[in-house]
């Protein structure tokens, strides 16, 4: 088959079975119009967070130290600022979207955020979409209700050290409590986290301090037991000595040790009057909404030109792949028929050239055999 001839039987096919591949855009864009115009309306409720944290706490120990007159801390340091957590790192934990999925809005009878996800999932369910049924075990409900907060929910850090947060949904009467809900336990775990740090701290140091208090009086009572014991004792003998010059010693190292946690218990107790951070919404998740619906009128063009294009390889798809055949059985068979052909026509030219040769060596034989006679 030649291309003139695949082209003539193409353009041939597609005349008879035009109905066919219109139908099949009909029938496709008719599918796509049906599935957009059933498709829900989302709803994005966008916010902007603002968080003035105290970033330089670490500096308050130099200051500190000189404000009560501490000087050395004896190898005491600062305290450490370890344990600190992003607001975005917190957002995408599952254990605030789990209570957020968890928690009981009073404007819709007390029903969980998670059971009101799934409703909302199982209204607007279609033909197309995968069926949605209510599970019926709280950690189900919980576990998928988490889910669909994970699905629709996106926090993150802008470079202004602004926090934005967006939560999409479908039902646009849950789209702003849900999202004033994931801020409050989002900024309520933030601040206790940074309070509970400070307060782990100050404990510390204090309990510190009362134990350095404890072996300081241990060494003075020590030390009074020692002079008691030595009353009627000529005082420059050498083992008396040299318990008071160790006592002595050790004191003043225990000293120097209270010192340094003295000073770490005011930078910790200043630490503890500002550990709160202030956190503020600048942009709240309130109407108006960023609204996304589905044309169906562009998807049902869509699905017409896509059916189309379908019909059209159906309706030819025979007659291209008879085509091919055979233009990769030509390709591929071509050389060896020329060999076959090659070869035929050798032999035979072999077998004149034997037959010519014993013709004339016979003809020389009876010429030969006249001669004699």
């Amino acid at each position: 088959m030649t291309t003139q001839e695949l082209i003539r039987r193409i353009l041939n096919r597609l005349g008879k079975l035009y109905w066919l591949i219109l139908l099949i855009g009909a029938g496709l864009g008719f599918l796509l119009y049906t599935y957009a115009k059933g498709s829900p309306t989302s709803y994005t409720a966008k916010s902007s967070l603002y968080a003035l944290t105290s970033k330089e706490v670490s500096a308050t120990g130099g200051l500190i130290s000189s404000l009560t007159g501490g000087g050395d801390n004896s190898g005491m340091g600062n305290l450490s600022e370890e344990a600190t957590i992003s607001l975005e790192e917190l957002a995408s934990s599952r254990r605030i979207r789990q209570n957020v999925a968890a928690t009981k809005l009073p404007q819709f009878n007390n029903q969980t955020i998670a059971s009101l996800l799934i409703q909302n999932e199982i209204k607007r369910q279609n033909f197309l979409s995968p069926k949605v049924v209510m599970p019926k075990a709280e950690a189900d409900i919980l576990s998928y209700g988490t889910s669909l907060v994970s699905a629709g929910l996106i926090a993150k850090s802008t470079k202004g050290d602004l926090f934005q947060i967006s939560f999409t949904s479908s039902a646009q009467e849950l789209v702003t409590p849900i999202s004033y809900v994931f801020i409050n336990e989002l900024t309520a775990f933030f601040i206790s986290l940074k309070v509970r740090k400070a307060q782990i701290d100050y404990d510390f140091t204090v309990r510190k301090i009362d134990s350095l208090r404890g072996i300081m009086y241990a060494y003075d009572r020590k030390a009074v037991a020692i002079s008691n014991s030595t009353m009627f004792v000529p005082p420059g003998k050498i083992e008396f000595e040299i318990p008071k010059e160790n006592l002595i010693n050790d004191k003043t190292r225990i000293v120097g040790i209270y010192n340094g946690a003295s000073n770490n218990k005011e930078e910790a107790l200043w630490r503890l009057q500002r550990a709160k951070p202030i956190l503020d919404l600048l942009d709240k998740p309130e109407s108006p909404y960023d609204i996304v619906k589905k044309s169906p009128i562009q998807y049902a063009i869509i699905g017409f030109l896509v059916g189309c294009i379908l019909g059209l390889i159906i309706c030819v798809i025979d007659i291209i792949f008879k085509f091919t055949k055979g233009q990769v059985n030509t390709a591929i068979f071509k050389e060896e028929i020329k060999t076959e052909v090659t070869q035929s026509t050798t032999e035979t030219k072999v077998t004149k050239s034997i037959t010519s040769t014993t013709i004339v060596d016979v003809d020389t034989e009876n010429k030969e055999a006249q001669v004699i006679n």
